[in-house]
């Protein structure tokens, strides 16, 4: 198996647990984007135990954390491909944290409903 995400590279860690391994992002969308990543290889968050869904969870807010003191961002986007639809690239399973910074978008509006563009941006009527 070649799995980029199997092969963990102490020189590269933030955090290491029992069940994960956190590491920044080779090719961060944003200064300080990491990636929370399982030790044990599945394809996706569906077919995570549930020790490991809480671990994600906790890990997430563990991240923010280190985030916040570090590169003080002024928002996140928190997100996980499921499937090659969904523009999953490596088939192991991998948390983004994103941290956004004011004025990285001209306009953030929509978030996540970007990754199908032009769905991002919608008029809210009634709402």
């Amino acid at each position: 198996m070649n799995c980029p995400f199997c092969e963990i590279n102490p020189k590269n860690l933030i955090i290491k647990t029992d069940l994960f391994h956190v590491r920044y992002d080779k090719y961060p969308v944003s200064l300080g984007h990491m990636l929370i990543i399982p030790n044990r290889h599945f394809d996706n968050y569906f077919d995570a135990t549930r020790e490991e869904k809480q671990e994600i969870i906790y890990l997430i807010d563990i991240c923010k954390s280190i985030l916040d003191n570090k590169y003080k961002p002024d928002g996140y986007n928190i997100g996980i491909n499921c499937g090659e639809v969904a523009g999953q690239t490596v088939m192991h399973l991998h948390v983004h944290l994103i941290p956004r910074y004011k004025g990285d978008m001209e306009d953030s509006r929509g978030g996540v409903r970007g990754v199908i563009p032009e769905k991002q941006n919608y008029k809210m009527e009634g709402n």
